[in-house]
């Protein structure tokens, strides 16, 4: 891992790089679709566009949530990567019934594509520039670690297999099979359509507070459990915000211990939590056994 310092250089420098990329891209493929009026070219043009809101938005959105809590927002703002990813899907799938309609249109109404070598060329470039990034994403990711890169990481290596779809059309056009990149822009739109519904679910679960998966509550109560002293674990509770694991449950101790005693033990299991788990934040309620027998017994 690196410094502080250097760990937000290399963020800046990835973020920057990612809209950057996209921007380039959408030049590029603006023109090659003005001169070649293809449909697949149009969808990497709406991809593209796409990415570069996306990259924007997660720029401000990480810039957002990164701010400390404040008396307004005492779990931070993490959530507003979510609120960012709402969007992305919507404006994402937006685009993916414009280009469906585009490609239906073109199944209606065939054209023959205007320098489809151009579009080739252009494709070619976009696959060449995404490598490149990926490349230095995967450097940032194993220095810093970064969740948010990750994910745009993630993006880009879908994007290769959408611009190799979209040079496999334009070959197949130029040598006169045209009406396939119809068709093509058809299977790019239902991906498209596809990966906005997958933002939209993602980003609702960490709005609606859902639950972390079973597996990691459950070996998190095992952990609770494994500290000498606790008898017992239960009310686990989990929900996610940004990069934060917001993590509560309760202890059963015994009654006869003191209060400094059954903090220090409670201290010791969200330490045993946070240890396997760096980014939970974990809040511990001891509860004498007594008295959670008792209530279980009601």
């Amino acid at each position: 891992m690196t410094t502080s310092t250097e760990h937000a250089r290399l963020l800046r420098l990835a973020t920057r790089a990612s809209v950057a990329v996209a921007c380039t891209l959408i030049i590029a493929k603006a023109i090659a679709w003005w001169l070649s009026g293809s449909v697949s070219m149009l969808a990497g043009l709406t991809d593209s566009a796409l990415d570069g809101v996306t990259s924007l938005l997660n720029l401000l959105a990480v810039h957002y949530a990164l701010r400390p809590a404040d008396d307004d927002h005492r779990y931070g703002h993490g959530k507003a990567e979510s609120l960012a990813g709402m969007a992305q899907a919507l404006f994402i799938g937006g685009s993916a019934v414009l280009i469906a309609f585009q490609a239906y249109e073109r199944l209606k109404n065939p054209e023959p594509l205007g320098a489809p070598w151009l579009s080739i060329g252009v494709i070619v470039f976009s696959l060449l520039l995404t490598v490149a990034l990926l490349m230095l994403q995967h450097r940032v990711i194993k220095q810093t670690g970064s969740n948010a890169v990750r994910a745009d990481s993630l993006h880009y290596r879908s994007d290769l297999l959408l611009n190799g779809s979209i040079l496999i059309a334009l070959v197949l056009a130029g040598l006169g099979f045209e009406q396939l990149d119809a068709w093509f822009g058809l299977g790019i739109a239902a991906y498209i359509l596809w990966s906005a519904i997958q933002i939209a679910r993602e980003s609702f679960s960490v709005l609606m507070d859902e639950e972390l998966p079973t597996d990691v509550s459950q070996h998190m109560l095992e952990l609770a459990c494994g500290v000498p002293g606790v008898l017992g674990a239960h009310d686990l509770r989990t929900r996610i915000s940004g990069n934060h694991w917001f993590v509560q449950l309760h202890l059963e101790l015994p009654g006869e211990l003191t209060l400094s005693v059954a903090h220090g033990i409670s201290d010791q299991a969200a330490d045993a939590i946070h240890k396997a788990y760096p980014r939970a934040e974990v809040l511990v309620h001891a509860d004498p056994q007594e008295v959670v027998k008792a209530a279980r017994a009601q």
